[in-house]
């Protein structure tokens, strides 16, 4: 298969008003880079349910991206609606996923308990919330890379073996 193509999206109110550098977003794009994936688009918008909800609609339609990663808007600040504005968004949810993320990040920083990050799919699209903080971000990345490659092939039709499949199929009838 080939390397994913990911879209990342950096969720922050003053880095849309260019009062802050988006640190997040870039320190991403070296990870993906890292994983031998591609960046193809990035975008920085404000922590607005409405404006995420609407990027992350388009960029699943246009069908361009494997993944998108989210940065920011994943806490309890009043401003945080990341989760809300991707929820609606999700065909399928991928909880286990996130507990996974949150068990191992949270062994060495505890605050990780607290996010409140989603991830899942729409259509063959994989979205994933990641936090604002560009090192956590990255090693919430890391640590879910290896799921997120084989979520992308199933979203596909190849992350299993078809032959154990079929056979399993056949002894249940």
């Amino acid at each position: 298969m080939r390397p994913l193509k990911v879209a990342i999206l950096t969720i922050s109110d003053r880095a849309a008003r260019g009062q802050y550098e988006d640190l997040s977003g870039p320190a991403l794009a070296i990870e993906v880079a890292r994983l031998g994936w591609e960046t193809t688009e990035k975008r920085i918008v404000a922590d607005d349910a409405e404006i995420i909800k609407a990027a992350l609609s388009a960029w699943c339609q246009s069908a361009a991206f494997d993944l998108i990663l989210t940065t920011g808007g994943t806490g309890l600040g009043p401003r945080d609606v990341t989760p809300e504005a991707t929820a609606p968004l999700l065909e399928k949810t991928l909880p286990g996923l996130i507990q996974y993320i949150t068990m191992r990040v949270s062994a060495d920083n505890p605050l990780a308990a607290l996010s409140r990050a989603l991830a899942g799919s729409r259509a063959t699209t994989l979205i994933l919330n990641l936090p604002g903080n560009p090192q956590a971000a990255v090693e919430n990345l890391r640590v879910a890379a290896a799921a997120l490659a084989h979520a992308r092939d199933m979203l596909h039709g190849h992350g299993h073996d078809h032959r154990h499949h079929d056979q399993h199929q056949k002894s249940a009838h």
